[in-house]
């Protein structure tokens, strides 16, 4: 049975084409990974499909009364709302049915009989309809939940706006369990989850009975959870049975069939094309010319692909600093309230260290405070002679209404305009993204560019935030050389070994400094 159905979609922004006849259909318990690299619309595909955003043609086609669950990657959390309340609203149909509840029994006392009859018919189906769906322990639920996601340890009080990436997803995650949608559409959920989290996910989505639709760069855990995969390219959508090694196997095999037949058929066209102009003027074989020339008429013609531009990393490095880095000494991090006991490290000239640990222990603190962006709650840090720190945040502005162009210009003005477009092209971004506003780019595409600041500036020792996290598998490819190559030293907050584990040289624990338990 289809949940889903999406027949010959199209859709693009401005000249920009995203999609072109594209068919999609999701049955039941299928696990599907949509795949695809940055750029290509996945999360456009799941904005279409769930009516946030109208395609330019096309038909889409859920099943009647399916419920959906939607984990955006761009969810913005509202300052003021606590932990609870975001919980508490996946219940919100429940509430609406409440405050309907309460109105028809403020109107019951001055209701004649017949519309008396029709509120307490009403009545009846809203009172069976909530205890169906356990309104009256609607706390319980909410706490049972928190505590398999480790938000009990944070506060359910707590808001939203001063919490981690990671603990934000864990929240956007525990709202859909407690939805318990028919059909679950997850748009890169691993990013900013710990590895704790990540396996919990993973066990979650292998015993989840309905169908859900995935969109993720950490080929592992695809591995693990799916069972089809669509592949987004070019504008078109394929589907592929099994998980994504065997995916791959089968798409290099297609490619490569595809590649020797256009090679045929360029030979073919060039020796049909030669035909005709040597014979087409002479009387005795103008016939058989125009005979080749029907053919070629004819011939439905094997197009390839362009080859999407891959990333190259390049990071400049600057004049070599001191021995010392940095030095912090008694070095208390946090805002109202600690997050670590004094910390006493120093980093050395040529070191290169990953920071790892739960999420909300403050991983991303440690670094905006050694960089003096968040002022220490105690203690000295001392940063090293010639020291020129490049900052890589984990997060970018969503509403940034700039083009690419206009971001990269306003950080280096002595760039011309083949600079600019070279540096951006180096970084894996085609003209049209380069001219779009960086708003509209996905989650990875943005981070190239805040990539693109960073290798052309001079620099010694480089802090990066999570930079793996929306990147595609040829971009992190690039990144992790980039950083194997970098004669500076690195400090990095990485939530996959693989990645990290053939750059670094030391990995601290942030979770024996912190005060937090999460």
């Amino acid at each position: 049975m289809s949940i889903l159905t999406v027949d010959h979609l199209s859709h693009g922004f401005g000249d920009r084409a995203i999609f072109q006849d594209v068919s999609f259909r999701m049955l039941k318990g299928e696990h599907i990974g949509l795949v695809g690299a940055n750029g290509e619309g996945k999360s456009t595909f799941f904005n279409i499909v769930t009516g946030k955003l109208a395609p330019d043609a096309g038909k889409i086609e859920w099943a009647k009364n399916v419920r959906i669950g939607y984990l955006d990657q761009h969810t913005v959390l509202e300052k003021g709302m606590t932990i609870r309340d975001v919980l508490k609203s996946a219940f919100s149909y429940l509430f609406e049915m409440e405050a309907r509840m309460n109105d028809i029994c403020d109107k019951l006392g001055s209701a004649d009989e017949e519309a008396m009859n029709k509120l307490m018919e009403e009545l009846g189906v809203i009172q069976d309809t909530l205890t169906m769906h356990d309104f009256y322990v609607i706390d319980a639920k909410v706490e049972e939940v928190a505590r398999a996601l480790g938000l009990l340890d944070i506060g359910l009080d707590k808001d939203v706006t001063d919490l981690s990436g990671g603990q934000r997803t864990r929240i956007l995650l525990g709202k859909l369990l407690l939805q318990k949608p028919d059909i679950l559409l997850l748009d890169e959920p691993t990013n900013y989850l710990d590895e704790e989290h990540i396996n919990w996910l993973k066990r979650y989505l292998n015993e989840y009975e309905n169908a859900f639709v995935l969109i993720s760069h950490d080929i592992p855990f695809l591995n693990d959870v799916v069972n089809i995969i669509y592949h987004m390219e070019n504008q078109e959508l394929n589907r592929y049975v099994g998980d994504y090694d065997e995916f791959q196997k089968v798409y290099e095999v297609k490619k490569a069939q595809l590649e020797a037949a256009y090679k045929r058929q360029q030979q073919e066209i060039s020796q049909l094309k030669d035909f005709v102009a040597r014979n087409k003027a002479r009387v005795s074989t103008r016939n058989m010319a125009m005979s080749r020339q029907k053919k070629l008429d004819k011939m439905d013609v094997i197009e390839l692909a362009a080859d999407r531009p891959k990333p190259e990393f390049h990071f400049r490095l600057g004049r070599t600093p001191g021995k010392y880095i940095f030095e912090i000494k008694d070095f208390v991090i946090g805002y109202d309230e600690p997050l670590s006991k004094p910390l006493n490290l120093s980093l050395e000239r040529g070191q290169k260290i990953a920071l790892t640990g739960a999420n909300g222990i403050g991983k991303t603190t440690l670094i905006r405070s050694i960089l003096g962006l968040v002022p220490p709650l105690s203690g000295t840090c001392e940063l090293g002679e010639n020291v020129l720190p490049g900052y890589f945040e984990q997060e970018g502005d969503y509403n940034n209404k700039t083009t690419c162009i206009e971001e990269i210009w306003q950080e280096f003005p002595s760039f011309n305009q083949y600079e600019v477009r070279s540096s951006l092209a180096k970084c894996g971004l085609t003209t049209k993204h380069i001219e779009s506003q960086v708003r509209v780019l996905s989650g990875g595409e943005q981070a190239k560019v805040r990539l693109c600041k960073l290798i052309n500036r001079d620099t010694n020792v480089l802090l990066l935030d999570e930079p793996t996290n929306h990147l595609d598998a040829d971009a992190k490819d690039a990144l992790k050389e980039a950083l194997r190559e970098y004669r500076g030293t690195l400090l990095l907050i990485c939530h996959e070994p693989e990645f990290y584990q053939d750059i670094v040289n030391e990995v601290w624990d942030c979770s024996k400094w912190t005060t937090k338990i999460v």
